[in-house]
């Protein structure tokens, strides 16, 4: 059985007084026992949220991390052992953000990937098409090159402990959300791809639903046989909406 995941991106929101009142309004949240939780914030505020947050069941992730596992002459970035190091245990890894606006490739996303890992940390490996490669069919031509690019790389096995989330890129901060239907189809082709591989390994994968999802439509779409959880962009911004998800996730 799949433990659900909900996972809480906070992009680049945040000052450290609104993070305190975040901080807060999560602390009071009453979470159900067999969903495992987790938020994102900018790497400025990590140390905040993990202190914050000291005592709660919630895990604490990164939004990115560089290349090259290691501390060392990368200026700018941070490495997956200092993100370990100051308490994360996950990482988002080719966020359609980071692929479309800062033009990472599939060869990056692997390398984040292994680095991640190399550190004991849990990848997130994001895929999803954008609304022209939709509206072309071509919806799991995309995912699939993406997913398989890290396959490839790295093998099935490095999908043991990792998570995938689906992201339709046209459905991130839109309002709009993909119909449950629409987005089993995309899990169960992913879900489909790693078994051709390893039947155990894609059993035992979870893979999480990104796009708009707001407490209204999470029951509905985690109702979905391949959907294990969420990877919530706005609405994790906001403690009340985002304790409604992860209750939705454990119903």
């Amino acid at each position: 059985m799949r433990r659900p995941l909900v996972a809480g991106n906070w992009k680049m929101h945040g000052t450290r007084a609104s993070v305190a009142e975040l901080i807060k309004g999560l602390r009071q949240l009453v979470l159900p026992a067999g969903v495992e939780v987790a938020v994102m914030p900018p790497c400025l505020f990590i140390d905040q949220v993990v202190q914050g947050l000291d005592g709660k069941s919630i895990a604490i992730g990164a939004q990115n991390c560089a290349v090259e596992p290691a501390q060392g002459a990368l200026t700018g970035e941070v490495a997956a052992s200092q993100l370990a190091d100051v308490g994360c245990s996950l990482v988002l890894v080719g966020h359609s953000e980071r692929r479309q606006v800062l033009g990472e490739s599939d060869e990056v996303v692997s390398r984040k990937f292994a680095a991640a890992q190399s550190c004991g940390l849990v990848p997130v490996l994001c895929v999803g098409e954008t609304l022209a490669e939709r509206e072309a069919g071509k919806t799991l031509e995309v995912v699939g090159r993406q997913l398989g690019s890290v396959i490839e790389e790295l093998g099935v096995g490095a999908f043991s402990q990792a998570v995938v989330a689906y992201e339709p890129v046209w459905a991130i901060g839109t309002g709009l959300t993909a119909e449950p239907a629409q987005a089993q189809e995309v899990h169960a082709a992913i879900r489909a791809q790693l078994a051709a591989e390893s039947a155990e390994i894609a059993r035992g994968v979870r893979i999480l639903y990104g796009g708009s999802v707001k407490a209204a439509s999470a029951a509905d779409l985690f109702g979905m046989p391949d959907i294990d959880g969420g990877l919530v962009g706005g609405a994790s911004l906001n403690a009340d909406e985002f304790g409604a998800i992860c209750r939705a996730a454990g119903s």
